[in-house]
């Protein structure tokens, strides 16, 4: 399948409902290149990770685990030549333990935002914040709740 003829828009748009989504992550070889810089802005430790489709699949499969069959809303997509701002809301289940909380059942929320670009109808590139904050204050409250 080759993504050439749409914009870089359509392209991370169907990316995010497809693969992102958790609904078929193992087709992230139809909209990533086989090396892709993933940007992971952090004000404390800023890294850049090297991403291939398939560890994109496990990585995405983990969430699975994580949070369960979560839903994926985008409420941002916007686009400028070969870049797309995208922002989304995933909603889950704390279903599997989550940097050492034990799993409640209990509902997680987290935003995200990412900036990717496309190059030859594959994207890249991109740049992810995440509002680790606001997940860690949920995991916390989660685990009290449990208690």
């Amino acid at each position: 399948m080759s993504l050439t003829t749409l914009s870089p828009k359509q392209i991370v748009q169907q990316f995010l409902a497809e693969v992102r989504s958790g609904l078929h992550p193992e087709n992230a070889g139809l909209y990533m290149a086989d090396k892709i810089l993933a940007h992971q802005i952090q004000a404390e430790n800023p890294v850049t990770v090297e991403r291939t489709p398939d560890n994109y699949t496990a990585h995405i499969r983990e969430f699975l685990d994580l949070f369960g069959r979560f839903e994926l809303e985008v409420t941002e997509l916007l686009a400028d030549g070969d870049k797309v701002y995208a922002r989304w809301i995933q909603n889950g289940i704390h279903t599997n333990d989550i940097d050492g909380y034990k799993a409640t059942g209990l509902p997680l929320i987290e935003y995200t935002s990412a900036v990717y670009r496309v190059a030859d109808g594959k994207i890249v590139e991109y740049w992810l914040q995440t509002d680790r904050k606001g997940m860690e204050s949920q995991l916390t409250k989660n685990e009290a709740a449990r208690i």
